[in-house]
């Protein structure tokens, strides 16, 4: 009978030992599906990357657009690979394309390059077609200094006024007095009250950037 008894508490024993192994199996199994498993609720590095604020320029009118020195173009002909390139525009405003030689880029819009770049390979190519795009703007800037958290050149590649462009600076320093901005362009000087601006008063004073305007933020 003691036997018995003793086999039986045995048996109780190892009936609880695996039972605590089983659920500690599972608990580790729980939380390995858990690390493994992406959390909904949190958000991914792509997710809370701030936008990079050297990105892609605004694409620029082909119709309106001036090139000028230093842009980056794209001169496509249909079906002529060999033809096409990718250029920058020189310092002395041209650029040099196979068969034609050096072309006038700077001063003209990319229609008007792409319809004088058309003239010229028709001597060589039977009706051509050719699309100038503007890859870079280079050749326009206007610049921001002083109490913004972003200062330096930025592209004009679009018409763009004071309240516009500082928009783009990601707001102001603490200190920064935002009633006294002044925008310089050569030898004269602009005052811009951004209080007012966006209270819609004074909106005379929101001028449209010229390349090489200086807005200083004291």
């Amino acid at each position: 009978m003691r036997k018995h008894v003793r086999l039986s508490g045995r048996v109780v024993c190892l009936f609880f030992t695996l039972s605590v192994i089983s659920a500690s199996a599972a608990q580790a199994q729980q939380g390995q599906a858990e690390k493994e498993q992406p959390t909904s609720n949190i958000p991914t590095l792509e997710e809370t990357k701030a936008p990079d604020p050297g990105g892609p320029a605004a694409p620029v009118d082909p119709g309106s657009y001036v090139i000028g020195a230093e842009d980056q173009l794209s001169v496509s002909v249909w079906k002529e690979p060999e033809v096409s390139r990718q250029v920058i525009v020189r310092p002395d405003g041209k650029i040099t394309m196979p068969l034609i030689g050096e072309v006038q880029a700077s001063g003209k819009t990319p229609v008007a390059l792409a319809q004088q770049i058309t003239e010229k390979l028709g001597e060589f190519i039977n009706r051509p077609e050719v699309l100038v795009e503007v890859r870079g703007v280079r050749s326009k800037k206007y610049y921001i200094t002083g109490q913004v958290n972003r200062t330096g050149a930025f592209s004009l590649t679009v018409p763009t006024t004071v309240l516009e462009a500082l928009s783009g600076t990601g707001g102001f320093q603490q200190w920064a007095k935002k009633k006294k901005i002044i925008i310089i362009r050569g030898d004269k000087r602009f005052r811009f009250n951004y209080n007012d601006v966006i209270e819609g008063k004074n909106m005379q004073q929101n001028i449209y950037l010229e390349n090489g305007d200086l807005i200083v933020v004291p």
